[in-house]
Formats: structure tokens, sequence, C-alpha cells
């Protein structure tokens, strides 16, 4: 996470990190975003090649479907 707000910050873009442990991860990240007043989720799928890279990780499918935000999704 410190690497992604150095380089958030070396492009001149505002970025918060958090480090949260939680039995349901998922439900941690929305509540977070909302805790914070986030208007956007980014999160990373997993880097995958073939047939399975048209899955993404099971938490980032849980924030897909439950979170009230639009949810980035990169590789």
């Amino acid at each position: 996470h410190s690497q992604a707000r150095a380089a958030a910050q070396a492009e001149g873009v505002a970025c918060d990190t958090l480090v949260v442990e939680h039995e349901l991860p998922y439900r941690a990240i929305l509540e977070a975003a909302r805790e914070r007043g986030c208007d956007l989720v980014a999160m990373a799928s997993h880097g995958r090649s073939g047939l399975q890279a048209l899955l993404i990780g099971s938490e980032t499918h849980k924030v897909l479907t439950h979170s009230p935000l639009p949810v980035l999704v990169f590789r």
C-alpha cells in the first residue's frame, strides 16, 4: 500500500491507504469506503491468462456485487 500511495503522490493524485483485518474482507472494504466518503473503489484482480483471465477473485466479485459505489477493477 505504501508503494501505491507513493506512486499516486508522485503523479499529484490524492490517495489514502488503509489496512484492516476483518472476517469478511468485502464488507470491510465497503465499510471503509462508506466511512471515508469515497466515491470510487479501486481493486486489483488476479493477473491470470487463458480462460482464468475471464475470472476475477471472489472478494472482488463480492465488492462488485454489493457496492453502491462504482468499482474499478484492474490487473
